[in-house]
């Protein structure tokens, strides 16, 4: 691959400021970028904060205005999911068409062969392959929102934090005098700030959500919900229902419309199905292997027998039982500190 430069993905917040600090340094040639997604005060915030940071460096800064990509590719499957009965991530939506789709097009145009950002990630190469490992800082790891991506992708990649914690980054922020070095970490999605997913699909559709029913595991109507894209599997509070005994979000049908309740006990399953699959050290997984695999991004990789059953689909066997596993979620296998691959729970 031809080395015209890295353009470092932007913002403004103190993370993607340290990697443009540590990318400038791999490169002759690098550049920021902000991406524009929203129409918002907030992203000129992060505009202004992120060209204060590359003027500091003496890079040029651009604006990438992807909205119609962001609406697209994320908003639009995210509400999609919602109303199937599936409950998204829409950062592993972004990640694979916008951050390292859309923005790496965007580079490309520019004369960037390469995309640096500010997630905690080492990278390595080995045998031709672009192989991913886990944060040294564990707590900010974020391998699991990358298992989609490609080895086109991959081998685009440079992610300079991989090696430090979180509280490095901020030191190196503030000796660099960047001006959102103790600028608190975003914790939301961005284009559903108050975490009310349910109000968010209503503004944007201008559909109220039809009620329906709630069912026990047999069928048996025990009251009425607000409509099932306003639960989640796991959930306990906020149901609306008293039924004299603990009760949980089982399960969700969309074609129905209705939401089972349960104990929490019906909640745990050692049996998960995963499609759209993608593999990060190989094409394919010839052989059941025994890795770690976890189904959610603030959960604890277990051990699991994973068997590849199709060339979209595998089936992971956890030796412990996993608690509200959700459809829509993703389930990310690991073999130690290295990224195996995942696919789309179903």
């Amino acid at each position: 691959m031809s080395n015209n430069g890295i353009m470092i993905a932007m913002s403004g917040g103190v993370d993607s400021a340290v990697a443009a600090l540590l990318a400038s340094g791999l490169a002759e040639k690098t550049a920021g970028v902000t991406m524009c997604l929203l129409n918002d005060d907030a992203a000129q915030d992060d505009i202004s904060g992120a060209r204060q940071v590359c003027s500091l460096l003496q890079i040029p800064h651009y604006v990438a205005d992807l909205k119609d990509d962001f609406s697209r590719f994320v908003i639009d499957p995210f509400v999609q999911a919602y109303e199937a009965g599936l409950t998204p991530n829409p950062c592993i939506f972004c990640n694979k068409s916008i951050k390292f789709g859309a923005l790496l097009d965007f580079a490309v145009q520019k004369g960037y062969d390469r995309i640096a950002t500010g997630h905690y990630i080492r990278l390595e190469r080995q045998n031709g392959r672009t192989l991913l490992r886990r944060a040294l800082d564990a707590s900010k790891d974020q391998t699991y929102m990358l298992w989609s991506l490609s080895q086109n992708v991959l081998a685009r990649c440079v992610f300079p934090l991989g090696e430090l914690s979180k509280t490095e980054a901020r030191e190196i922020a503030e000796e660099n005098g960047f001006p959102m070095a103790r600028k608190k970490d975003s914790q939301d999605i961005c284009f559903v700030p108050d975490g009310d997913y349910a109000a968010f699909i209503r503004r944007f559709t201008g559909r109220t959500p039809a009620p329906g029913s709630y069912i026990d595991r047999n069928g048996n109507v025990l009251g009425t919900h607000q409509g099932q894209l306003c639960y989640t599997i796991g959930q306990r509070k906020g149901l609306g229902i008293a039924l004299g005994k603990p009760a949980f979000v089982t399960a969700k049908s969309a074609s129905d419309n209705t939401v089972t309740l349960g104990t929490n006990e019906e909640l745990f399953t050692t049996r998960v199905m995963a499609k759209n699959i993608n593999f990060i050290p190989f094409e394919t997984l010839h052989t059941p292997r025994k890795l770690l695999a976890k189904a959610r991004y603030r959960q604890e990789a277990s051990p699991a027998r994973v068997e590849q059953i199709d060339e979209h689909t595998l089936i992971a066997e956890f030796d412990t039982p996993q608690r509200a596993v959700c459809p829509g979620q993703s389930l990310v296998l690991y073999d130690g500190d290295y990224l195996v691959g995942g696919g789309y729970i179903c």
